[in-house]
């Protein structure tokens, strides 16, 4: 498995060539999201796959649209990452459930899963120290009781963001 993930990474990151700031991103969910598979049911390869290539989609929707909002990244990536998977060998069931993954990975309650909620919880897990203010701790403290799906979630974030450290 890890070696089919590895190739996914290379995928992931010669698609986006230069960017490092994208790279790292799917890089740090990866991170958490193997980090929340330690106490979290989920599909561990699928899961991994997913977080590597969940904001896939943000080149193209840049190109079409000039915009990474998130619906056009759930637009845009399912196509990308479904090519991707087929020619690293992936078979349909997989790809499915990447794809269907990637297409809400905003959008909470259009997929209810195990691995959905991991990739959520990981990608919030960065995103939370990237674009949330969270020097006020009650705020903050409330932000991840809402956002969180996992109870593994909120501890990594109450434990990266509510002790002074920033993840």
């Amino acid at each position: 498995m890890e070696e089919r993930i590895a190739k996914i990474r290379a995928a992931m990151e010669e698609y986006f060539g230069e960017d490092r700031r994208r790279i790292s991103h799917a890089l740090r969910v990866t991170e958490f999201a193997g980090q929340l598979l330690t106490h979290e049911p989920g599909d561990r390869e699928l899961v991994l796959a997913t977080a590597l290539l969940h904001d896939i989609g943000i080149r193209e929707a840049e190109r079409k649209f000039g915009s990474s909002a998130g619906n056009l990244q759930e637009q845009e990536g399912p196509p990308v990452a479904r090519e991707m998977l087929s020619r690293l060998g992936y078979d349909e069931p997989f790809i499915a459930e990447v794809c269907a993954i990637i297409a809400s990975h905003h959008s909470p309650g259009e997929v209810e899963s195990d691995n959905f909620r991991v990739i959520w919880d990981a990608d919030w897990l960065v995103n939370l120290g990237d674009e949330c203010d969270l020097t006020d701790q009650a705020n903050a403290q409330r932000l991840m009781e809402k956002t969180f799906m996992t109870a593994t979630g909120r501890r990594i974030a109450e434990e990266t963001y509510c002790s002074g450290q920033k993840g």
